[in-house]
This record gives C-alpha cells, structure tokens and sequence, in this order.
C-alpha cells in the first residue's frame, strides 16, 4: 500500500482466544511502521538513561481490549484479552542497582508563572482546586488502587492493569509537579518507592501500560529528577519486552499472527489509529525535527485522510468520517477530536506552503468538536457524535451519548490557544470546566455520566486515572502562559506525559540514536 493511503485495521468477527495467553483471533492490522514511531517517542527519552539502550524495542501499542474499554468508548470491565501481557516472575526485572550515574539535567518550563491577568490567574487556580478535590478524594477512598468510584467511594480496578496497582498514583505525578503540589508529589513518590512492584503474576494492556506507567515514570524522572522513577521505568520496560517475543516475528496487535491476513478493513483517527498518526508527527519533533522519515509518513498521511477521510456537513461542520469496508461512516469519535491539536501542532512544518491551510482545517475541526458539546443538555461532548439522517455532531445511538471525563477536546483548545492566542479556545475551555462541575462533580470525586442529553446526571461512578493525567493538565496549560511546558522543549506522549525534545546539538544523545 502506498505510504499516502490509509492504514487499514482487521477484524475477524466473532472468534476469541482458547486461553489467556493465546492470540485472541479478533485482532486488528495496524501498520508495523507504528512502533518504529511509537518507540521513538517514549523510550526515545530512555536513550537519556545509560546502559538503557536495550529497552529500545519498544511497548507502545494500541490494546484492541483496551480500545473496547476505554479507548473505544465501552465502559464495561470485562475485557476479552486481546494484546495483554503476563507480568511474572520468569522475566528478570532490570538490574537497577547497576545503572549508571547521570547527570540530571531538567529541560526549560517544568513550572511556571503565575498569569498577570488576574481573570486567568483566577480561572488556572479553580482547576488547579479541581485537581485537589480530585487528588484528595482518591487519596481519602481508594488510595493504591488504580482508580476511584467518587460515589461509592471506594477503589475500582478495571482489568486493563491485571494486580498492577497506583494507576491513578502514576499517571497524575506529572500533573502534581506541573501545578506545584509538591507535598502531594513526595506522598506519591513515597508510594511509587515503596509499594510499586511488578513482580507478579497477571495480565496487563501492554498499551495501556506503557502509556500510563511508564510514560508517568519517564515524565515524573525528568521533570523532578528523582532517581526512583527512572529505577522504576527501567524496570517495567525490561517486564513488557516479551510482549514482542512472538514466534512469527510479528507484533501481537492489528493483524493476525497466524495467517497475517486482513479481515475487515476499518480506517480511522480515532480509537485504534489516533495514537499512529499523532506519533508519526511526534517522533520527528521529539527528534528535534531530525527525523525525516517520520516527517514524510505524517505528512502523506495527512493528506490521505484530508482526501478519503474529512468532509463538510451541509451546516459548514468539517469532521474526520471513518472508512468501513470500503465504505464512509459519518461518525466522528470524541477521541477523533484530538486532531484539530494535533494538525496544529505539526502545521509550521508543513510542505508546500500549507501551513496555513492546515490551521485553518484545525480550526474548523476544533469547531466541530465544540459543537458536539454545545448541542447537548450538559455541554459536554458525547462518546461519537454523527453526520447523517439530518443530524449534524449529534449522537444517536445511546450507546454514543456517554461522557467518562475524556481529553481530547481540552487537549485541542490547549494547541489551538497555544498557536493563535484566540481567546475564543480560553472560553470554550471554561465552559467545559463550568459543565464538569455541574454535572461530574461529585461528593467523592468526578464521575462519568451515561447520557449527556439527559437534564440530570447519571453517574458511572469513575474518575478514571487519564482525568487527572490528561484533562486537568491540558485545562491547566489552557490557562497557563505559552512557557510553562513549551513545545520547542516537551513533546507530549498519547497520555499527556510531557518527556523532552532530544536536543540535537547534545552530541552524547546523538551518538547513542546513531
């Protein structure tokens, strides 16, 4: 297929796996080229740590069980055991006591100002009081679990973490050190020093993982310089190295293992391909716009999705369709709404003069996205919203009117005001802030709501870990100036961990990529 077309995924209906440690025959094809990308990314940031070179084979990939929970939208815990990894005790974990001295060296903006502006300065200190409210709550209920039922108030573990524990604890490090809660930082390093432990027997998301684990640890060892975080990185990147020790050679996601064939073919940006093309773009700003090769493959694929993919509704409302066997689907995921960040972001080097263009569709995608929660009872933004039978960013389907507290929207508004400066991004961030506390917030926490075109909330009774991780850092940022965290230093993985730009006049990272 040529590089400019579309990444088609597999499905094989309607067929599991014999046993937990089988290939569930129900995978889905995503390009190989996605770990080269994914790779360089995240455990690009390992190429700082010594004698870490070997973990450079890699773990970030896309869960299809992960996808059916939390990436895809269903909100069930029973997973069907796709791309999941056994954590026991026949993988030696890394021999930390060896690694070598480094200098720690912090990139600029780890922390920021205090905003002149005293309306701004006000708006950044009430998210900064919801990440308390959410931080206090979870420590209080269900701390050491991996998440937290705000209304029951109690723990709640979905299985995409098998027995591995502090989820929340990890993937909201960064976010703690960001918003200058450091006493609330040192209790979450205490934790990770004495209670992380991946010597165990169970089943994880090798996706969900990586993203949330490790690109914590990398995140939270850079930002603050605590040696425990890159101990503990090292160590979980040796555990997950099996996941790519399969007899074909062959990766366990998106493709068949058995026959690597495809079955259906299904295209999208969101859920199952959004991470793919995010770290296209990613890898070469990580590289210090030094790796060409994944410059040109974000580009022609931009361009693929630009040409089979996007489209203008009769209202004017340009979103992102997906491709279903050869045919379009006009449904446009919450998690699709990443992209209008994400065509900004790598708008500037864009070729042949269509940096402008491309903001320009960024925006109208950011519209779009505003719009699918403008038009519901709650202002918050529906699971998928839909493009057909006179309906336009409406969900139709129940199973599509849910809201579990999602990013990508926040995280859109964040790159747009970072570009443009357009206060309208400011406004549309806090009317999301405005809804979150009317409708999420909760005795306990912050909940998910089952039907955002309900008048009244139906909690999920979740406060799921990426709420603290992604949505209150990017609100965070939205209200913060343009150098706390700046893009030309920190390039930001799929789960909004921050790691830093591989500066290529530092010759001693150089030679170790070469």
């Amino acid at each position: 297929m040529p590089v400019a077309s579309l990444l088609p995924f597999t499905v094989t209906p309607n067929r599991k796996s014999a046993s937990p440690t089988s290939f569930r025959l129900t995978e889905k094809f995503i390009l190989l080229l996605v770990f080269s990308a994914f790779i360089t990314l995240c455990f690009g940031a390992i190429f700082f740590l010594p004698d870490s070179t070997k973990l450079l084979s890699g773990v970030f990939f896309r869960s299809s069980s992960v996808e059916a929970e939390t990436r895809t939208g269903t909100v069930s815990d029973t997973s069907t055991g796709t791309e999941k990894l056994a954590l026991n005790g026949q993988g030696k974990g890394a021999k930390t006591d060896s690694l070598p001295f480094v200098q720690y060296e912090r990139p600029p903006g780890a922390t920021g100002h205090e905003p002149a502006d005293p309306d701004i300065k006000a708006k950044r200190a009430k998210i900064k009081e919801m990440m308390q409210f959410s931080w206090d709550n979870y420590k209080r209920y269900a701390w050491g679990s991996n998440e937290l039922r705000p209304v029951s108030k109690q723990g709640h573990s979905s299985n995409l973490f098998g027995s591995l524990k502090g989820a929340t604890i990890v993937d909201a490090l960064d976010t703690l050190y960001i918003m200058e809660m450091y006493d609330e930082f040192e209790a979450a390093t205490e934790w990770v020093e004495r209670n992380l432990d991946f010597n165990m027997n169970a089943e994880i998301s090798v996706f969900e993982v990586n993203i949330r684990f490790v690109g914590g640890l990398l995140s939270a060892y850079y930002l603050s310089g605590k040696e425990v975080f890159r101990r503990k990185a090292v160590e979980l990147g040796e555990k997950l190295l099996p996941a790519f020790k399969t007899p074909t050679g062959l990766y366990p996601n998106y493709l068949n293992p058995n026959s690597g064939q495809w079955g259906q073919h299904h295209v999208s940006v969101g859920g199952l391909g959004d991470s793919f093309y995010e770290y296209l773009l990613k890898a070469w700003l990580m590289s210090d716009k030094t790796d060409e090769e994944g410059k040109k493959l974000y580009y022609d694929a931009l361009q693929a999705i630009e040409k089979n993919l996007i489209r203008k509704s009769s209202g004017g409302l340009t979103y992102i369709a997906e491709w279903k066997g050869g045919l379009l689907e006009h449904k446009m995921g919450h998690l699709t709404c990443f992209a209008g960040g994400m065509i900004a972001l790598g708008a500037d080097g864009a070729p042949d003069d269509k940096t402008g263009h491309q903001m320009e569709l960024a925006a109208e995608i950011t519209r779009t996205c505003h719009e699918s929660y403008t038009r519901t009872s709650m202002k918050l933004g529906p699971e998928a919203f839909r493009f057909d039978g006179g309906v336009e960013a409406i969900a139709t389907r129940q199973n599509e009117k849910y809201f579990i507290l999602r990013p990508e929207v926040i995280e859109t508004y964040m790159y747009m005001w970072r570009f443009t400066h357009d206060p309208k991004y400011r406004q549309w961030g806090w009317e999301a802030v405005q809804a979150l506390e009317k409708y999420c917030r909760v005795v306990g926490g912050y909940s998910g709501v089952r039907d955002v075109y309900a008048n009244t909330p139906n909690h999920d009774d979740v406060q799921q870990s990426f709420y603290l991780a992604e949505t209150l850092k990017y609100l965070y940022l939205l209200f913060s100036d343009d150098d706390h965290l700046p893009f030309e230093h920190w390039v930001f993985n799929t789960e909004a961990h921050p790691l830093p730009v591989i500066k290529k006049q530092n010759p001693e990272i150089a030679n170790k990529l070469k």
